[in-house]
């Protein structure tokens, strides 16, 4: 992979990292409001302007006023968009009513009587007008009412609470805190509707459903499979049983059941074979099937992963689809970028740094590195390929499958060492090879899933059952790979930074690694394809308390 290549270059890498890194500087340090933020972000081309007269020198230091500009306005693009109101802090919890519209549901857990999710505040009652727009955590009693689904607009009475900035010890509070939530309202009750849903959103709701019987047909009496092959396939992770949860953390592979770039990649090639079989052309094919994928996006809840991949795959779509030059690493960079500006804080989000971190690293480590090994150790070299029999074409293929899937493995595994640790608290160093066996497999589950519900909609009811049959089959014998990694010793350790800041920077650290290694296309003289797996090995023996 040659990195000047037009597919393999990311321009607006002078956009994203800068902007990335005034968010961050934000997030971490008490700034100045926000109008001296952009006062001064305007003064840094003047500035640059006087300190380099020399036309010759400003072409080639552009790049650094640009930056400081860049970063500076993601700075105070943060602090507007936190709008944490002043006067708040070390006020106590205090009853209100409010009314609330839903924007996202989570998962109701073992307790069905209870609703939680995120919701912006429309109307406040006395003297708490000035939280109004705010978006709040809420955790409230339905008292036997009507399930609110998303759009919908209900009232409630609850105790709010401010949260702080930065909490300690990590948790919900943490992950509420990554989001920009400052507030959150608990210990209450629903009571009453203010406005319905959206028919489009009654409309997600009812075809999630139906979507959750057809995913049940003909397997519906195997009760813990049904659950985990509806989690796969619809992202429901709340069908998961505990065991089963703590089963495939512990394995490093909890991933598979949150709606990502996998789905959504395994997804949109069935649509394209679908398609294709069908001879719908590509003009007509592209958009319906963007189409069809968001629905699938938004039924399935519109998590901010599932979202994010949607976008990178759209980006990609359109590219090829107006044959405008790009690739995947253009996309990936495209896509952050815009998520990032419709929704800053995502950038602190477990998901975020996990899905782009482990992406980026596909592209500038994982490709490269597969493609040095199968020049390295390529198949029969001794033997002419004009003279291969059909069994060399297919060993060879076989064995051009393997090196590609151990570098993409290795590269992610190598993400996810820094990012396990900091969110989760576990260090998998057999995550490797239970990833190399079962992302493979859970595609296959999710293709076995999407066809099961084309043949239900379509009618064929005993086509989906047998492609239930197929997927719930394909995560029996998952279930027995993962039960069997995690009687391995050492396939996971419980383990923490000795430092909280040791976390975001290291893994920084590490795609900063690989960006330059990725610039220098990973020449042997700079040092080849050691430094990150050098870096990591020297923050884990350093920087890692390992135990509870």
């Amino acid at each position: 992979m040659n990195p000047g290549r037009p597919g393999h270059r990311a321009p607006l890498c002078w956009l994203l990292l800068p902007f990335m890194a005034g968010l961050a500087a934000a997030k971490c340090l008490e700034l100045p409001p926000a109008p001296l933020l952009i006062a001064a972000a305007a003064l840094v081309p003047v500035a640059a302007a006087c300190a380099w007269s020399d036309r010759r020198a400003l072409h080639r230091l552009w790049p650094l006023p640009m930056a400081a500009l860049v970063a500076l306005a993601g700075a105070a693009y943060f602090v507007l968009r936190l709008a944490r109101p002043p006067g708040w802090e070390g006020r106590p919890p205090r009853e209100a009513v409010l009314n609330l519209r839903i924007e996202r549901r989570f998962a109701s857990g073992a307790d069905a009587r209870r609703v939680s999710g995120l919701a912006a505040v429309t109307a406040a009652s006395r003297p708490l007008e000035e939280i109004r727009g705010q978006t709040l955590f809420f955790s409230l009693d339905r008292s036997g009412r009507e399930e609110p689904l998303r759009s919908s607009e209900v009232t409630a009475i609850g105790v709010l609470e401010l949260l702080p900035r930065h909490p300690a010890g990590g948790g919900f509070a943490t992950y509420l805190a990554n989001a920009g939530i400052n507030f959150q309202f608990t210990r209450g009750r629903l009571l009453g509707t203010v406005s319905p849903p959206t028919r489009y959103n009654r409309f997600c709701r009812a075809a999630q459903l139906r979507l959750h019987r057809l995913l049940q047909a003909g397997i519906g009496d195997h009760r813990e499979l049904a659950g985990i092959f509806a989690a796969m396939v619809l992202g429901q992770t709340q069908d998961l049983e505990a065991e089963q949860k703590q089963l495939f953390m512990r394995s490093g592979t909890l991933h598979l059941f949150a709606i990502s770039g996998q789905h959504i990649g395994v997804i949109a090639l069935c649509l394209a074979g679908l398609f294709l079989l069908c001879r719908v052309p590509a003009a007509v094919a592209s958009p319906v099937a963007l189409v069809l994928l968001w629905l699938y996006v938004d039924i399935t809840g519109a998590s901010p992963s599932a979202v994010r991949a949607f976008l990178m795959c759209a980006l990609i779509v359109a590219a090829f689809t107006l044959r405008l030059p790009g690739g995947g690493l253009a996309a990936l960079v495209a896509s952050a970028l815009v998520v990032l500006l419709l929704e800053p804080m995502q950038l602190f989000s477990a998901s975020f740094q996990m899905s782009y971190g482990i992406v980026a690293a596909l592209f500038l480590l994982g490709a490269p590195l597969a493609g040095a090994m199968q020049a390295r150790w390529p198949a029969f070299p001794d033997l002419p390929e004009a003279s291969w029999r059909w069994h060399h074409r297919w060993r060879a293929r076989l064995r051009h499958e393997v090196l590609e899937l151990v570098g993409l493995g290795l590269s992610a595994t190598l993400v996810s060492v820094p990012t396990g640790i900091q969110f989760f608290g576990l260090f998998t160093p057999g995550a490797l090879f239970a990833n190399l066996a079962l992302i493979p497999t859970s595609s296959l589950v999710i293709g076995a899933g999407f066809v099961s519900l084309v043949c239900g909609l379509a009618g064929f009811t005993a086509g989906g059952a047998l492609f239930n049959h197929a997927g719930a089959l394909l995560l029996w014998l998952m279930g027995g790979l993962v039960r069997a990694a995690v009687a391995v010793p050492g396939l996971f350790f419980p383990a923490r930074f000795r430092a909280d800041w040791l976390g975001p920077a290291g893994h920084a650290a590490l795609l900063a690694v690989c960006i330059a290694g990725y610039s220098r296309q990973w020449r042997r003289e700079a040092g080849g394809f050691w430094p990150p797996f050098v870096f990591v090995a020297l923050l884990v023996a350093f920087g890692v308390k390992f135990g509870r």
